[in-house]
Order: structure tokens, then C-alpha cells, then sequence
């Protein structure tokens, strides 16, 4: 780890955090209030999940509303379109929430969908998901031909409507073809770096390094198998970060967990869904996940291991919000 400047003694109210991917059971049952979990001193932004490869427009459409109501009636919730609004959440010490999707499918082919989809609280989406489709390539496919023409429009569509573009689960060559197309700065939501730990769902440091080049930023995950041989500990996920920073600078390193409040349902999912799902996904057993809990106290092993304050702030949330705040409408 290279690092400029004093360690500090961080203070959690002073900073955003900001989470930019976790996962609700995408049931009609959801209980939003599992999102309290990352309550902390200051205040926190979350993206949740909203669909992904098996969902349809319909499901995703369906979530969306019962996630939307769930949070307007929760009195310790609050939904946001934009920075601003994050940012008095922040100083008011509350929770809010967008979302995102992990997958083209619930657009059913139509560019259009992601004006709605956007209108609607979604504000970043990733084409492919693990395996190719109508956008590209994903990253456990055998045959990487990165975007194709379709794939290509929808970046220039998410570009023009203020959508983040996302290169988490594609295929190497797909996320390359997002950071040279991209106007705007384009992110990895959750995806660790194959420099520490050889999975197929982390990225290279070419990958990291085109993402930087376009003002991005790469969000760390919390699951056991992209930080090691199923290692979910602070130390392992610590481990990523600080190899990101070396690679591309701490001004492109962020959080996104990809914490499953369903882990038991996601086993489900494993399980019933081998091609998604292969052998990358299931060597190990049971996958261990990093908590919300374990996850908001990345702000003090940061500053443990001699952070300065600067970098803190951006890892934490400052990074990710830099790059909504270029993007978003």
C-alpha cells in the first residue's frame, strides 16, 4: 500500500458512507428495514439490487414498487434521485436508498426502458450478467467478444440519461469496450481484483486500469470467494483495497459489498441455477459474506493501517459520490 500524508483518528459523523451494491430477497416479501443494518454515526447511501439474469421487465418492475413504498412509508428510510439529496441525508444522519440493475434482461430489448427504469430511482445498470446475452459477454463465458452493437447502444442510451454504466459480472473484454465507449465515467459496482485473488468475477488490472482512465472507481466486494478461498474477513477485504489503491490510486476505490440479506436463498439460487452458477461459484460450500456491520467499520482499519484522511473519505463514500455527481441527471 503507497499512501501520502499522517494517519488520522477518524471521526465516523464527518463522512458519507456509501454503498454501492447490496442485495434485498428480490421477493414481493422484502423487508426493507434490513437496510437499518448499515446504520452508523453519520449517514450512509445504499443501492440495492432490483434484478438481475432470470428477472423479466415485470419483476424487476414489481420489485421496484414494493421496495419504493416499503421506504416511503418507513420513517427511518428515505429514497433520493441525486447527490444533493444524499448529502443532506448525511448531515442529518440518515439512511437513503437508489437502485441498481445486474443485468440488460429487464429492459426486454427496448433502450427506452432505461429512461423508465432511471425515472424510477435506478441509477446504474451492468449489461451482462456472468454469461453473454443480447448487450455482451459475461465474465465465466469461454468466447469473449465483448459488447455487441446492441450492447453498444444501451452504454450510449445510459450516458445520455445520467445512468451509471457498470462492468461488474461482464467479461474482461466487455468491461474494456464500456471504458473505451463510455463518455462519462463508468464504475465496477462489486468486483474484487484478480491481482490478489484469481476468480473470473474480479477484474484486472487492465479492466481497473481503463476504469480509472475514465474518472471511475471499483467497489470492493465482501463475498468469500472473490476475496479468497472463501475468506470473509476484514483482513481479506482490507487486502483488495489496498492492492486497488497501489494499482490505480485511492481516488478509484470504493465500497460495494454485495451483501445478500437472503444468503440462504442465495445457495437456493446457486444450486438451481448451474449455468449462472458453475463451479467458480460453489467449490468451497456454503459462501461467506462480509456483514453491513463489518463493512461500515472499514473506516477504522483504514485508518489503522496509516490512511491518510483524504483517502478515507473517498474509499469510504467520497469517490463513488464524485462520480454520481458527474453522471446522474
Amino acid at each position: 500500500m503507497t499512501t501520502t500524508g499522517d494517519p488520522v483518528t477518524h471521526t465516523s459523523t464527518a463522512r458519507l458512507f456509501w454503498e454501492q451494491h447490496a442485495c434485498l430477497p428480490l421477493t414481493r416479501q422484502a423487508d426493507v428495514g434490513d437496510i437499518l443494518r448499515y446504520r452508523r454515526d453519520g449517514g450512509a447511501f445504499v443501492c440495492v439490487n432490483v434484478g438481475y439474469a432470470p428477472h423479466t421487465r415485470e419483476d424487476s418492475l414489481g420489485f421496484l414498487d414494493d421496495f419504493r413504498r416499503q421506504i416511503e412509508e418507513h420513517p427511518e428510510l428515505g429514497l433520493v434521485g441525486g447527490v444533493d439529496e444524499i448529502d443532506d441525508a448525511h448531515d442529518a444522519g440518515r439512511i437513503v436508498v437508489a437502485f441498481d440493475l445486474e443485468d440488460s434482461r429487464p429492459l426486454a430489448g427496448d433502450l427506452d426502458m432505461v429512461d423508465t427504469f432511471y425515472d424510477l430511482g435506478v441509477r446504474s445498470l451492468l449489461p451482462t450478467y456472468n454469461t453473454a446475452n443480447a448487450a455482451g459477454c459475461g465474465c465465466l463465458d469461454t468466447e469473449d467478444t465483448g459488447l455487441t452493437a446492441w450492447g453498444r447502444s444501451l452504454v450510449k442510451r445510459m450516458n445520455e440519461v445520467g445512468m451509471l454504466a457498470d462492468g461488474s459480472h461482464c467479461s474482461v473484454r466487455t468491461g474494456l469496450d464500456i471504458s473505451e465507449m463510455s463518455e462519462r465515467p463508468m464504475i465496477y459496482s462489486h468486483s474484487g481484483m484478480k491481482g490478489v485473488w484469481d476468480h473470473a468475477r474480479n477484474v484486472t488490472d487492465e479492466q481497473a486500469r481503463e476504469c480509472a482512465a475514465t474518472g471511475g472507481v471499483i467497489g470492493i466486494p465482501g463475498i468469500g470467494i472473490f476475496l479468497g478461498p472463501n475468506v470473509a474477513t476484514l483482513d481479506a477485504y482490507i487486502a483488495h483495497i489496498d492492492y486497488a489503491v497501489d494499482l490505480v490510486g485511492w481516488e478509484h476505490v470504493g465500497i460495494g459489498s454485495d451483501f445478500s440479506f437472503d444468503a440462504e436463498d442465495v445457495q437456493g439460487e446457486l444450486v438451481e441455477n448451474p449455468d449462472l452458477f458453475p463451479e467458480e461459484y460453489n467449490r468451497w460450500g456454503v459462501i461467506e459474506f462480509i456483514d453491513p456491520e463489518t463493512t461500515v467499520s472499514v473506516e477504522g482499519a483504514l485508518a489503522e493501517r496509516g490512511y491518510p484522511a483524504e483517502a478515507i473519505d473517498g474509499i469510504l463514500g467520497g469517490n463513488f459520490r464524485r462520480v454520481a455527481a458527474q453522471v446522474w441527471r
